[in-house]
């Protein structure tokens, strides 16, 4: 293979020049990458360059001769139709550049250790007839209920994730606690530190001089209230740790029901469905294409029977609404239903 330049194009937009790599040519190490950018073999308009620069469309990426890709193996088999029509069922919103999962609760986000089904093994289920395989933009917890965002393509994932490092994105969870929290409303600004790793790790309150501390502030109100018992919360994170709105409920005294790691014997209260009580609710987005996105996901079954037997009302949950704005353009995406195969 010879030195070729290739041109960055619209749909990879901010995406990183590793991501770029692994796009166009997906058997190219890291490390290899990695030397051919330090040794200057890969310039972006004929400047070095790391892996993690990111992209503008229009500049013109040196790729100089690569290693020769391994022999071919045989192609994974199919998803399996019953994941397929799993998946589909989720679906709550979809166009030509996003998709939005009402995910239940149980179903983990990714794989791991000891996990053999979860969402990420699934989206070939979404890809119909697109080159692309759907992935995932963000992540909620394994016990958690609600809204998943899925980018179509790597260039649309891009620009999604750096919406949510840019904080442009409003997330809206709704718990249900264990007591209830006084005042009604405000800000729980409590950094939070990670210990041990992997499934066992659990996330503590630290101190704000802690060197492992990280800031994690969420914005809460009470929704409703079965007197001091029990309380129906709306959370927005305004950062994103690990397992911070559970965390935060905890540290306010007010743990969430049925959390399987936080709150101890309080979070498990006789008479509840022993399964966790949170939910993201609803997401407000802006769109790749412009204008803004706005997404509700229903309550699980278990939640639904606490509000009843609680006498919260949830009220109808609105359809997605997708208002294009003065920046979208000639592309906005249309919006197909559950069953379109794109």
């Amino acid at each position: 293979m010879s030195v070729t330049t290739r041109i960055v194009s619209e749909d990879e937009a901010d995406l990183r020049l590793d991501r770029w790599f692994r796009r166009h040519f997906p058997t190219l190490t890291q490390g290899v990458l990695q030397k051919l950018c330090r040794t200057g073999q890969v310039r972006l308009d004929g400047k070095r360059v790391t892996t993690a620069t990111r992209l503008a469309p229009g500049q013109t990426l040196r790729v100089p001769p690569l290693p020769a890709p391994p022999a071919p193996t045989d192609a994974p088999p199919p998803l399996d139709p019953k994941l397929v029509q799993e998946i589909e069922r989720m679906v709550l919103y979809r166009d030509d550049q996003v998709i939005v999962l009402n995910k239940p609760s149980g179903l983990p986000t990714q794989g791991g250790p000891g996990i053999v089904k979860h969402v990420d093994m699934m989206l070939d289920g979404l890809r119909g007839d697109s080159e692309h395989r759907p992935r995932l933009v963000h992540r909620i917890d394994r016990d958690t209920s609600g809204l998943l965002l899925v980018a179509r393509t790597p260039g649309v994932a891009a620009k999604l994730a750096a919406s949510f490092r840019g904080r442009d994105v409003k997330k809206t969870y709704w718990a249900v606690v264990v007591g209830r929290p006084m005042p009604g409303s405000g800000v729980i600004d409590q950094p939070l530190a990670k210990l041990g790793a992997g499934n066992g790790a659990l996330v503590i309150a630290a101190d704000r001089k802690d060197e492992d501390a990280a800031s994690a502030r969420t914005e809460y109100e009470v929704v409703d209230a079965a007197g001091k018992k029990i309380s129906w919360l709306a959370l927005e994170p305004l950062t994103g740790r690990t397992h911070q709105l559970r965390v935060h409920c905890e540290t306010l005294g007010t743990p969430i029901i049925g959390d399987p790691r936080y709150g101890g014997k309080a979070a498990h209260p006789e008479g509840f469905t022993d399964r966790l009580h949170l939910h993201a609710r609803a997401l407000d987005l802006p769109h790749p294409a412009g204008g803004r996105l706005q997404v509700a996901a229903p309550l699980p079954p278990h939640m639904k029977t606490t509000f009843k037997e609680m006498g919260f009302v949830a009220g109808d949950t609105p359809k997605p609404h997708y208002a294009r704005g003065n920046a979208a353009s000639s592309e906005a995406p249309r919006q197909r239903g559950k069953g379109s195969a794109k």
